[in-house]
């Protein structure tokens, strides 16, 4: 199969983000199939060009082998107005440069929703070649929006939204979600059940390292890497710091590592309350998170306590602190618990500093013994469920059943206009 993957975020390994695509990418190549990613060539972490130096409006490089087409978008500095006319630039391009024209057709198209518009641009270039189109829903839109509050059900933004959505479901031959429960969400919009795969995040061990042991520095290291924005509820992490400072836990401290909207908001506060024991870091390259995550000696993971996760969580973070071997406090309310199917940590309630902290002590008062058992239960986990190279399977069965099918349909269509 020649394979083309459109989603606006896609980076590689060598950037901070998601790697998802790189990694699926890898696999399915490994199968004998060509596979093409194309991206925005502008970093929603740092805010500034992945290839940088490039003027032209479409470039293409190679990582591994696998080829990434970077298509030159205007830049934003935060969730504004610049942002949407980014994304509408994007889609644009692909719609009407002349570079997509004369390329030469793939034999089926994955449209990713990280924001709908580019999906909707990948189902408009599969028509164009008359290949299928698979919808891979990452964010449940507008529905997302709509459950963290951001937004009123009303807006006439959100009933577009909802047509587009309905519109890419039913016309995909496939849809990929990553989310365990969105199967429920998406046939409540008339799709059948037999459309929809379950392809989660999950590890690419090609990019980890062999198990080192923690350097020990005499503090107790609590790690959280990933995006800083309001949907996360850090500033809970922030509140939690400040109940063991406040209670003279001066070994324990928080490691904070990556970057989002609400980063300079949590650093201020917790430069208000003089708290030492909070330290904000940069994003680094995925590569080098395997590395970084060695340092820790337990993670959190939480987010907002709201609807939106009714539907699951499937973030990239977490099964890379599964892999890590490290025990994971989490806190989110959520359709799915990794964490508490693979033994891997401690639950406790979204948005309770307090809790979180009683959660912090009871991991720091245990024996080393006690937490690597949590650690090493999760990277079992994780491994047997979660790595890429089962998920680029999976993927690529579906990807296969998408073009019988849709052979299928166009033979019988030809048959019945009686050609």
């Amino acid at each position: 199969m020649k394979i083309l993957i459109i989603n606006h975020y896609a980076v590689p390994p060598v950037e901070s983000g998601g790697t998802r695509h790189y990694s699926l990418g890898k696999e399915l190549m490994k199968r004998g199939h060509k596979v093409k990613i194309l991206a925005a060539n502008f970093s929603h972490q740092k805010r500034v060009p992945l290839v940088p130096g490039v003027h032209k409006s479409i470039h293409e490089n190679y990582y591994d082998e696998l080829p990434f087409i970077w298509i030159k978008v205007p830049p934003y500095k935060r969730n504004s107005p610049a942002r949407a006319i980014n994304m509408l630039s994007f889609t644009k391009t692909l719609l009407v440069n002349k570079y997509f024209r004369d390329m030469d057709r793939p034999d089926i198209v994955i449209g990713s929703s990280p924001h709908p518009f580019a999906a909707w641009a990948a189902y408009r270039l599969a028509l164009r070649w008359n290949v299928p189109f698979v919808f891979e829903v990452r964010d449940l839109w507008p529905q997302s929006l709509i459950d963290l509050g951001r937004i009123s059900p009303k807006h006439p933004g959100v009933r577009f939204l909802a047509k587009l959505e309905k519109l890419l479901c039913r016309n995909a031959v496939k849809i990929i979600t990553l989310l365990p429960g969105a199967r429920d969400y998406i046939q409540s919009l008339g799709i059948k059940s037999d459309k929809i795969v379950w392809v989660p995040n999950g590890i690419d061990v090609s990019l980890s390292l062999k198990e080192e042991h923690k350097t020990h520095t005499g503090l107790f290291t609590i790690m959280y890497a990933g995006n800083h924005g309001f949907g996360n509820g850090l500033e809970n992490i922030v509140k939690c710091a400040e109940i063991l400072n406040n209670a003279g836990h001066s070994r324990i401290i928080f490691r904070l590592i990556g970057d989002g909207p609400q980063k300079e908001y949590l650093r201020r506060i917790a430069a208000e309350k003089n708290l030492s024991n909070i330290r904000f870091e940069e994003p680094v390259p995925k590569k080098d998170i395997p590395t970084v995550l060695k340092q820790a000696d337990a993670f959190i993971m939480l987010m907002k306590d709201s609807p939106v996760f009714k539907w699951g969580v499937s973030p990239n973070k977490l099964f890379d602190y599964l892999y890590a071997a490290r025990p994971i406090i989490f806190a989110v309310n959520a359709y799915n618990n990794p964490v508490k199917e693979g033994k891997a940590g401690i639950t406790v309630p979204p948005e309770d500093p307090q809790k979180l902290a009683e959660a912090v002590i009871r991991l720091y008062n245990m024996s080393y013994d006690e937490r690597m058992q949590m650690g090493l239960n999760g990277q079992k986990y994780v491994l047997e469920n979660h790595d890429f190279t089962a998920l680029g399977a999976k993927l690529e069965k579906a990807l296969l059943e998408s073009i019988a099918i849709y052979n299928e349909n166009k033979k019988r269509l030809r048959n019945n206009s009686g050609y």
